[in-house]
């Protein structure tokens, strides 16, 4: 069961050089966390091996996006995508995600494996607000409706920003040391 946690403004900030990484199996139960992962978030091994990887999610992060995500490893892609975690003691941590699919050697779905980095402040003066229009589309929409009202938001701006697909806006965003 996801604690209860009341969060606080208390950001903390990944170093340039840490990776938080973690694996899940297919139904996004947490079977690895790094170090790194443990100290930002607050979190035991104990505390983190069997749970939910949501355990991190913050409530500022709109539901549609993860509807997005889950469709997109379901299709068997990666996933990239900026994301605001809640820590144990109420804080957060905003980090730039990488997930992927893990396939045994006949095929077969074992789960997922992330690695998550510091994303830069330029990325994230542009998606906060992206994320808090979706937040006010879900709260406007029934709780069905939600996650798909304010993903066709967000597949608006993607539209409107003249790239691809929303890979490619943020690995656009995303320019690991000014590249």
């Amino acid at each position: 069961m996801k604690p209860n946690i009341t969060p606080t403004n208390n950001e903390k900030k990944l170093a340039e050089e840490d990776f938080i990484v973690s694996k899940t199996d297919a139904s996004g139960r947490i079977t690895y966390a790094n170090r790194i992962f443990m100290q930002i978030a607050g979190y035991s091994e104990q505390e983190l091996l069997g749970v939910q990887h949501n355990i991190i999610r913050h409530p500022e992060m709109p539901r549609g996006l993860f509807r997005f995500m889950w469709n997109t490893l379901k299709a068997g892609e990666e996933f990239f995508g900026f994301a605001k975690n809640l820590c144990a003691d109420g804080g957060f941590y905003w980090v730039f995600a990488n997930i992927t699919p893990d396939y045994d050697n006949h095929g077969e779905l074992q789960g997922y494996y992330s690695v998550r980095r510091n994303p830069p402040r330029s990325a994230l003066e542009i998606i906060t607000p992206i994320y808090q229009e979706m937040l006010n589309i879900e709260r406007q929409s029934s709780v069905k409706e939600a996650p798909d009202r304010s993903l066709a938001y967000l597949f608006d701006i993607v539209s409107q920003s003249g790239v691809k697909n929303y890979n490619k806006l943020v690995l656009d965003l995303y320019k690991p040391n000014g590249v």
